[in-house]
């Protein structure tokens, strides 16, 4: 890229501290790189409130997700490895229950474990289980083994410490007139590297980016002891000592009002007719989800020196360690782009 390597002050710099580039940091650390983070706190990222849920089926239509096999084998290995690094578990495998609402959802759920790869993730669940068992559920329910959940909020503030503590995070906002671009890479407030990554999440412009708001409740219930996430309308997952996260919605509108009382009510009705009891809401959470018009993230080269890891939407935990390799491999070893994930694919 022009000047040799000892010329710049790091490898790569990093403009966002959420889900995206906290992952892809920690993949460029593992692959020997420096790296320097910009990154300032702000009212309505995702990232720092998402429950983290790992489901590699989609339950609207009982389909396997886009490339789930791969998706979760490198996402399992990321969290774990993760959190070795940390003395931490970031990565908690939680099979996920999945209360048929009809019958024909647990016909059409039947019908699905008859294809070969769609049997590898899904199964009938007729064993005892004293939490699931007080449910309604006249249609019985089934298991998604292969899920879990993932600790964001703990990752992104152990990631935050460290960087912070290491002098490769500053904690200020960047606007666009403070980079400054060369034939040979880039400079950003005395910073200088080869290559820029924008890792903006919903605050950022790009094409075919899509701001979807997802709200969600954390609750306590007593008593019921649920060791595996549910699901009827909404989730619970659970996190321990009787306490659920809950979630969640999808709204495309007026998505920077911050929570909403409308959203409440409609979680709160659809988790009392799941639990039949009472339940105690302890936080009110929300966030603006940088999703894509296709569904796809939006990874590649938006410039000569910079490049763009954007648009993971509500399945970002699962998607971004896969993400982060794949954008490696491009740019540091000439991988070619997956067609799905290509920036320039909403463009003319």
């Amino acid at each position: 890229m022009g000047l040799v390597p000892t010329s710049f002050t790091h490898d790569v710099i990093i403009i966002g501290q959420g889900l995206a580039g906290t992952v892809l940091s920690e993949t460029l650390a593992q692959r020997g790189k420096r790296v320097m983070v910009f990154d300032a706190p702000r009212p309505g990222r995702a990232s720092h409130v998402a429950a983290g849920l790992v489901n590699p089926v989609s339950l609207r239509r009982t389909v396997l997700t886009w490339r789930a096999s791969e998706m979760l084998a490198i996402a399992g290995a990321f969290y774990r490895d993760l959190g070795l690094q940390y003395d931490t578990a970031f990565w908690h495998p939680t099979p996920l229950a999945v209360l048929f609402p009809t019958a024909q959802e647990a016909g059409i759920w039947q019908l699905r474990m008859k294809d070969p790869e769609m049997m590898r993730f899904l199964r009938l669940d007729t064993s005892a289980d004293p939490a699931l068992d007080q449910l309604p559920q006249p249609y019985g329910r089934g298991i998604i083994d292969r899920s879990a959940w993932v600790d964001v909020s703990k990752m992104l503030e152990a990631y935050r410490a460290q960087a912070l503590a290491a002098g490769e995070l500053e904690e200020r906002s960047i606007e666009a007139s403070d980079i400054r671009r060369s034939d040979d890479g880039v400079e950003l407030l005395g910073r200088t590297a080869p290559l820029l990554v924008h890792c903006s999440g919903p605050f950022a412009q790009v094409d075919g980016l899509v701001q979807v708001k997802g709200e969600g409740l954390t609750v306590r219930i007593p008593d019921l002891h649920a060791t595996k996430a549910i699901h009827r309308g909404v989730f619970m997952l659970p996190v321990g000592d009787e306490v659920y996260r809950v979630g969640s919605t999808f709204a495309w509108n007026d998505v920077w009002s911050g929570p909403s009382a409308d959203a409440q009510r409609y979680l709160l009705d659809r988790l009392e007719r799941l639990v039949e009891r009472e339940v105690e809401v302890l936080d009110h959470w929300c966030g603006v989800r940088p999703a894509s018009k296709d569904r796809r993230p939006i990874l590649g080269r938006v410039g000569r020196h910079e490049v763009v890891f954007n648009g993971l939407g509500s399945r970002g935990v699962v998607l971004a360690p896969w993400c982060a390799q794949h954008l490696c491999d491009h740019v540091f070893e000439g991988a070619e782009l997956d067609e799905a994930v290509r920036p320039d694919r909403f463009i003319g």
